[in-house]
């Protein structure tokens, strides 16, 4: 098939839906299909047989696009709505896969050329818009019909968490396949030295990874941390990720704390050395405290054999229970007296850990994705009629 794939985001970068949109390319490679992607002008070359990538143009002042809603991000939206009709001037594309927002554009796409569309669904936008601007709650009626609206004309729709199949549920989707992520812990082409030093500090080490925006929970896990520290020593907090001024603005928090002395923002670091941060740490984090779709370093956490702590909310729950993970309700005081459990517990530490990497062993691997993906895939192929001749 030709597939175009839109991807309304920088490309490729070390982050939540550029990750998902990779592990697209690469089944989609391996099936023998032809991709044209067409993204955002930020992000890395990839290079997979078959793929191609387009991008918009490159503005001076559209630099460093933040996941989330932002007006960077709805003029880049616009750039590749631009791009989109100037690309389809020039070919011709049995299927859409859209990802994110870009189903407004495959719906439209839909409407003029009769071209179906699969919606990747990683968020549901609706949701997204009234959680980030409280405001916008008035506008939830619109927001909500545009959503139907996108879910029930599109021909397959890949939820990425239980919590979405059950919100759409009610728009009755033609087809729904559930396509979890999966643990990114491939064999590390790094030396442990660099990551050694970073982690170098006697005692429990406590490490959260990803990105520093406010739903990540990030001011419950200095707080929890803060409490915890009151009782347990020594112990070490380690953040991998975020922007500057993010790691800046909280850095002054752990201060405010008193805690900075044994918090280190250790900003970025490249994906291939995800697997040795995790396996230097004792206990991993994910203090999340907003949206349900579940975060994608949930599965790495797990498949690390190390032991997690997590909100009890909808946004673990759907993946996890207290068999694989300790659990704690979003408050400073759970969430520290979880923490201090397994601080102090090394053998619960190491049975949950067994049992979670036990986990993403039978649900969640690579090969269970691409079954799914490929099914998805499959099942287009036998309604998608062949379309016309290129444009010349």
């Amino acid at each position: 098939m030709d597939i175009l794939l839109l991807a309304p985001h920088p490309f490729y970068q070390d982050r939540g839906t550029p990750i998902a949109v990779n592990l697209v390319l690469k089944v989609l490679s391996e099936r023998g299909d032809h991709v044209d992607v067409l993204t955002f002008h930020e992000g890395r070359a990839v290079d997979y047989p078959n793929v191609s990538i387009y991008r918009i143009p490159a503005w001076p002042f559209l630099r460093n696009i933040r996941p989330g809603f932002s007006l960077k991000k709805l003029l880049c939206d616009g750039l590749l709505g631009v791009k989109l009709i100037l690309l389809l001037c020039q070919k011709r594309y049995h299927l859409v896969h859209a990802v994110e927002e870009s189903a407004f554009m495959a719906l439209v796409v839909k409407w003029i050329l009769r071209i179906p569309y699969l919606y990747d669904m990683d968020s549901s936008l609706a949701q997204q818009m009234i959680e980030k601007y409280p405001r916008l709650a008035i506008l939830s009626q619109a927001f909500t019909y545009c959503e139907r609206r996108i879910v029930k004309s599109a021909s397959v729709v890949l939820p990425v968490c239980e919590a979405l199949v059950k919100r759409i549920e009610p728009y009755r989707p033609l087809k729904v396949i559930l396509l979890e992520d999966v643990p990114l812990l491939g064999e590390s082409t790094n030396s442990f030295t660099a990551v050694n030093q970073d982690l170098d500090v006697p005692g429990i080490r406590i490490l959260y990874v990803g990105n520093l925006e406010a739903y990540q929970g990030i001011d419950l896990l200095l707080e929890s941390f803060a409490l915890a520290l009151r009782e347990v020593s020594p112990i070490t907090l380690f953040i991998v990720g975020g922007e500057k001024d993010d790691r800046d603005s909280y850095y002054r928090k752990a201060g405010k704390l008193g805690v900075d002395g044994h918090v280190y923002f250790l900003g970025p670091r490249p994906l291939d050395q995800l697997s040795v941060y995790l396996s230097q740490a004792d206990i991993l984090v994910s203090p999340r405290i907003k949206g349900n779709n579940t975060p994608m370093k949930l599965y790495s956490y797990l498949a690390s054999g190390k032991a997690v702590l997590a909100t009890n909310l909808m946004t673990h729950t759907q993946v996890i229970n207290r068999d694989v993970a300790m659990l704690a309700d979003p408050t400073p005081e759970l969430f520290a007296d979880g923490l201090v459990q397994l601080i102090r517990n090394r053998p619960l530490r190491v049975s949950l850990g067994q049992a979670a990497q036990k986990l993403v062993e039978e649900k969640y691997s690579y090969p269970a994705y691409r079954m799914k993906l490929n099914a998805a895939y499959d099942h287009l192929m036998t309604t998608i009629q062949q379309p016309s001749e290129s444009i010349t």
